[in-house]
Order: structure tokens, then C-alpha cells, then sequence
């Protein structure tokens, strides 16, 4: 395979035109497009392949009822009216997996009894695997409108109870409406973030 720049108009979509959404149109997202960006998302790298992030999306009033009590205020009437909110958490057992993700060598005994090992490799990559589910979701002509500003604990007690995952961030997918943006904050330059040495 031969690797090509993307066109403008991609990069454009994905990040130089991309935002963060505050309010959404009314249409719907499909369990088909959720897919696609499971799909998409986990082909992206993570520490020997661990796959830790955890990811419900609450498409009915049902489901994004039960996070309501959770939200800020701040967050409630966004949160509410995407079309699907994607709740992101990280699976603390992550390395059960890991004789089938990794069968290389025995990753898996990288991690037993390694709690501090677990915590940090289940909360970076699952964290880098968010961002590429949003970089998915743009992908295929999506918007997201990423957040915390919610109450973990009663989130880890409402959705993850009884297993080893903890909520990282929530996410609203869906078609974003442009009235509900404001100016784009300003962007630091290279040299704010990054040296060549």
C-alpha cells in the first residue's frame, strides 16, 4: 500500500474545519454508521494491541434518561439532544484479552498484579481510542461535541456497575447544527507545543 496526503477537503472535514458541537439537526445516526466507526476506530494503535476502551451509545430517550441526573446543568440540554451520546470508558481487565489481541508473547503477564501498570495503560489508551472513535465519526460526515462535566462515580454506578470499567469522557455524535457554535478559540503555534531537535 502506497500512502497519499489527503485532500484538502479531508483534512478539512477531520480537523481544520471540525468542531466541537453544542447543539444538533435532527437527524438520526444509524446502528450501521456505529459500526463504521468501531471499525474504523479499532484498526488505530494502542500498547500491544490492549483494545482497553469501553463504549456505550445511548440512542434512546431511555438510555440518555438515565444519564441526565449525572450532567452538570451546563451540559444537560446538548448532552440530551444528540442524536446518540457515547459514553467512553476503559476496561481495568483489559489483559484478559491480551492472549488473543497480543498472541505474540504472554503480554498478559505484563499486567497481573501491576494495578498501577493497569491503571495507566487501560486510561492512555482507551483515551487515545476516544479520539480516533472522533476522528471515525468525522470520517464518515459525522460531528461530535466531546465533554466531561458530568459525575463519573454515578455514571461508573448507572452504567458500568459490576465490572472493571470506568467512564473516561462522554461524546455527542451526530449531525451538528452551526448555530450553536461560537468563534473558534485560538490555536497555539508550533513552538507553543513542539520542538525539532
Amino acid at each position: 500500500m502506497t500512502n497519499k496526503i489527503l485532500s484538502d477537503a479531508d483534512l478539512d472535514q477531520i480537523f481544520r474545519q471540525a468542531r466541537s458541537f453544542n447543539g444538533w439537526q435532527g437527524k438520526q445516526v444509524s446502528d450501521v454508521q456505529l459500526a463504521s466507526i468501531i471499525d474504523l476506530m479499532k484498526m488505530g494503535p494502542t500498547s500491544a494491541n490492549c483494545q482497553p476502551v469501553r463504549i456505550l451509545f445511548l440512542k434512546s430517550n431511555e438510555a440518555k434518561q438515565r444519564l441526565k441526573p449525572h450532567l452538570i446543568p451546563d451540559n444537560v440540554e446538548k448532552t440530551m439532544s444528540a442524536p446518540v451520546v457515547a459514553v467512553i470508558g476503559h476496561d481495568l481487565e483489559f489483559y484478559e484479552n491480551l492472549p488473543k489481541l497480543f498472541p505474540h508473547t504472554d503480554a498478559k503477564s505484563w499486567f497481573i498484579g501491576n494495578d498501577e501498570l493497569i491503571q495507566t495503560t487501560a486510561f492512555r489508551n482507551g483515551t487515545l481510542q476516544a479520539a480516533y472513535m472522533m476522528i471515525a465519526a468525522r470520517s464518515i460526515g459525522l460531528d461530535c461535541g466531546p465533554m466531561s462535566g458530568f459525575d463519573n462515580a454515578g455514571v461508573d454506578e448507572e452504567f458500568f456497575a459490576g465490572t472493571a470499567t470506568k467512564s473516561n469522557f462522554i461524546c455527542g455524535i451526530g449531525y451538528g447544527d452551526q448555530k450553536s457554535l461560537f468563534a473558534r478559540s485560538p490555536r497555539p503555534d508550533f513552538e507553543d507545543l513542539a520542538q525539532i531537535l
